[in-house]
């Protein structure tokens, strides 16, 4: 026999741990790449788009099955696969925000006054630029912990006995456990608790630091 509650506070922090890290390395990546193609534009903006195209068309759950097969999974191995596949979405919405932002006059003075790219980069455009990926980062939370769980469920994941939400589904629709309903309810509503929590916690930190809350026209 074992803790429930255990193993599920113990699934609830290695979870986070994962989506943190997760979502911290895939937005830098793909905020930077998105930072750049809309700045730079140009012959870099289409070779990188091409790029971009291709890569979000691999198969990621074929490769994470492959890796699975050819490599023993572990934190570090699911948290690279994973940041492959995950930096992309957010290099799109940024790159469009700064054409946007870049046309705009408060730009024009900078360059005339010899601001440097990189201060116009991180000193303007940057700090204007911020709403989407404010805005989408706690649904990649919430998207890198639902499949972290989703891979532990399929057996792809964490290996054991890393204690994991997606074990204990596992664990919990089996012939001998399905009578015992708190083992299936349990994880299901530390999942959907946690996911809300985590939603609503994003939507203060989005309108908290939204720009275009502080904007005056004249």
């Amino acid at each position: 026999p074992r803790d429930v509650l255990a193993r599920l506070l113990y699934g609830l922090r290695v979870s986070m741990l994962f989506a943190l890290a997760l979502v911290g390395v895939s937005q830098t990546l793909g905020a930077a790449l998105g930072l750049l193609q809309g700045y730079l534009a140009g012959r870099f903006d289409i070779l990188s788009q091409r790029f971009v195209e291709i890569w979000s068309a691999l198969p990621f759950l074929y490769i994470v099955l492959i890796m699975a097969t050819l490599f023993r999974p572990g934190f570090a191995l699911l948290l690279i696969v994973m940041t492959l596949f995950s930096w992309m979405s957010i290099s799109f919405y940024l790159r469009t925000e700064i054409y946007h932002e870049k046309a705009r006059e408060y730009c024009l003075p900078a360059r005339a006054i010899g601001a440097s790219h990189t201060r116009i980069l991180f000193r303007h455009l940057l700090p204007n630029s911020l709403t989407p990926l404010v805005t989408f980062t706690p649904f990649a939370i919430v998207g890198a912990i639902s499949a972290l769980t989703g891979l532990d469920y399929l057996g792809y994941g964490l290996p054991p006995p890393t204690p994991s939400w997606g074990e204990l589904i596992d664990q919990a629709l089996l012939p001998e456990n399905r009578a015992r309903l708190w083992l299936s309810l349990s994880p299901f509503v530390a999942i959907t608790v946690t996911l809300t929590l985590v939603t609503l916690i994003g939507e203060a930190i989005r309108e908290a630091f939204d720009p275009r809350e502080f904007m005056v026209y004249k």
